[in-house]
C-alpha cells in the first residue's frame, strides 16, 4: 500500500521545497508541480511533493491518518 502525507509548503527554492507535516519539517523534490508557493499544501510520497491539494484536504487526510493509529 502507498501513502500519502499532507504538508504546507514553508518555502520553495528552485526544484525544492521546504514542508512542514505536523510540525516536523523536511526537504522535498518539487520538480512536478508548477507555481508552487509556500502557504500552498501539498501531497508527498518517497520524499517527492506529487499534487497540490486544498486545506480541507490536509486537514481531512490528517483526520484519517489520526484515525489508523
Amino acid at each position: 500500500m502507498c501513502v500519502g502525507l499532507s504538508a504546507k509548503v514553508v518555502s520553495v527554492d528552485d526544484d525544492t521545497a521546504v514542508i512542514d507535516a505536523g510540525g516536523a519539517k523536511r526537504k522535498v523534490s518539487a520538480d512536478l508541480i508548477e507555481d508552487l508557493e509556500p502557504g500552498d499544501y501539498v501531497m508527498v510520497h518517497a520524499g517527492v511533493a506529487i499534487a497540490k491539494i486544498t486545506s480541507d484536504d490536509a486537514a481531512e487526510t490528517d483526520e484519517i491518518m489520526e484515525g489508523l493509529n
